[in-house]
């Protein structure tokens, strides 16, 4: 069986079709937010856009750059403990929201009462 949390994350990605845009520059950076928002390290692979190893707060500790032919030869850094992300993922963000809109349709029916009340008087 697996374990409940890996020991990293690894990206295998083909960024070939973006030439030498941003496109391999943007998925470098979600790929480094991904490290810091599960808290583990990022091995990432790509055929011509940068490779890295990323650590979990999302720092690079080595990398090649775009278009640039080799290979990495990098410690893998050490987990973090894990985040409340990596916990509880979108939970939270859905009850907070949840809890918005309740507020939200009490705060209009006591503003209707009100209302009906005023003209009532």
């Amino acid at each position: 069986a697996a374990p409940a949390r890996p020991a990293f994350l690894m990206q295998l990605t083909n960024d070939a079709w973006f030439g030498k845009g941003q496109g391999p520059l943007q998925h470098l950076a979600q790929a480094r937010m991904r490290a810091i928002e599960q808290g583990l390290p990022m091995a990432r692979v790509a055929n011509t856009g940068v490779s890295a190893m990323i650590d979990p707060w999302g720092r690079i500790t080595k990398s090649l750059a775009l278009n640039e032919a080799g290979f990495l030869d990098a410690p893998l850094p050490a987990p973090r403990p894990a985040t409340p992300y990596s916990r509880w993922g979108e939970w939270p963000f859905f009850f907070i929201t949840l809890a918005g809109f309740a507020l939200v349709i009490l705060r209009r029916r006591r503003n209707l009462k009100f209302d009906q009340r005023g003209r009532q008087s």
